[in-house]
């Protein structure tokens, strides 16, 4: 039987003890102790049993839920980890170009004056981040320095 939305409203707690509410396909609503309400979906691949995430309630429906485990689905019967491609996504986000020139101007922060600082970031966000802020760090060629660096070289 399939899980609906009222069910999942309806799911209290139980202390101590975290449970499922199955849903179908491998996809379920696990409910911890503090209230939390978390869409997995269970899989096999390459012989072992693996878990993926696939979001919160109710910030995640479960509508998006069930796609979500429809596209994973699909991932596994091309021969694709979907906890992996997952993996490889957060981490080629997490390494943009932005995510790291900005760690590294809030770690040099305190070697530098607040107008320093603030004038660096100001210069980053006018002419580099728009360039080349979303793309991985290794994924930066010449080519695109070149680009970033034209149309200033240009002005003068």
């Amino acid at each position: 039987m399939s899980l609906s939305d009222t069910a999942i409203k309806n799911a209290k707690p139980t202390p101590g003890k975290a449970y499922k509410l199955p849903d179908e396909k491998g996809m379920y609503c696990h409910i911890q102790p503090n209230g939390g309400k978390y869409f997995r979906f269970d899989y096999r691949f390459s012989g072992k049993r693996e878990t993926l995430a696939l979001g919160v309630y109710p910030d995640t429906s479960l509508k998006q839920a069930r796609d979500k485990r429809d596209e994973a689905r699909k991932h596994i019967a091309e021969g694709i980890d979907p906890g992996e491609t997952k993996k490889a996504a957060k981490i080629a986000k997490s390494n943009d170009f932005e995510r790291i020139t900005r760690d590294w101007l809030a770690s040099t922060a305190h070697k530098l004056s607040a107008i320093t600082l603030h004038n660096k970031t100001q210069r980053f966000e006018r002419h580099v981040f728009p360039v080349i802020g979303a793309m991985a760090i290794n994924e930066i060629k010449p080519a695109d320095i070149t680009r970033l660096l034209k149309p200033l070289t240009d002005k003068k």
